[in-house]
């Protein structure tokens, strides 16, 4: 008899960021369900309220503007509405990629978004991150970790639990995963650890030379439905 080995079941997680930058897709695209992991600590100064734009005069900071106290967990983190913060992002955008071919089509559904004076910084991010997701073309299943039952606070045995609870047989780690994960409890767990070796591509943008890391809106504006096949071109990794 022929043995037919079941498929990998791929699951990657990330804390839920603003305007996430290309590897942050990469990731998502490999795996079969993304887990927007909302419930962990906040970290101040990060990714998780801020990104990178490419403009005329170099890159610049989007920051949202939160209110926070130490140690508030990611989706207990408010959004400080007392400055017009999504306004200006609005206003960033559109000076810096107004000429680029593809700005139109996807500002049309950012700008709802941004607009919308929300409280919670994880829900605007999440928001944000999946019409992004979308917009892509990435098919990927997404959860909240938030919204699973049961979840250890110990960082690799909240990973486990997550990959039960969603019965995966393999959890997609970033490149610095080994650092502070115990690979020994995964494998004791029956789960195989794969890591992500993303290699940024080079694109055309807008300015001069180009500018890695920056947020994936960077890519879509200039490249619009080719940008998903950019992001994998590199095949890198397991």
């Amino acid at each position: 008899r022929v043995r037919h080995e079941r498929p990998a079941m791929i699951v990657a997680v990330h804390q839920p960021q603003y305007l996430p930058w290309l590897g942050y897709y990469d990731k998502m695209a490999k795996a079969d369900v993304f887990c927007y992991l909302d419930n962990v600590q906040y970290k101040k100064n990060e990714w998780q309220n801020r990104n990178r734009i490419k403009t005329a005069g170099g890159w610049q900071w989007l920051t949202v503007p939160v209110t926070y106290r130490f140690p508030q967990k990611i989706n207990q983190v408010g959004i400080d509405r007392k400055t017009p913060w999504g306004k200006k992002h609005i206003q960033a955008l559109t000076t810096s990629y107004r000429r680029a071919p593809f700005f139109d089509v996807y500002m049309d559904l950012l700008e709802p978004i941004l607009r919308s004076e929300r409280d919670s910084l994880s829900g605007l991010n999440i928001a944000l991150a999946e019409a992004l997701r979308r917009a892509l073309g990435i098919r990927t299943e997404t959860v909240i970790a938030s919204e699973l039952a049961d979840l250890r606070e110990d960082p690799t045995d909240r990973l486990i639990d997550i990959c039960r609870s969603l019965g995966a047989d393999t959890y997609l780690a970033g490149r610095g995963g080994a650092g502070y994960m115990d690979l020994g409890r995964f494998e004791q767990n029956g789960l195989r650890v794969m890591f992500q070796m993303f290699d940024h591509p080079v694109y055309p943008q807008l300015y001069g030379d180009f500018v890695p890391y920056l947020s994936v809106v960077d890519l879509l504006f200039n490249r619009g439905p080719e940008s998903l096949s950019i992001i994998r071109e590199k095949k890198d990794n397991e």
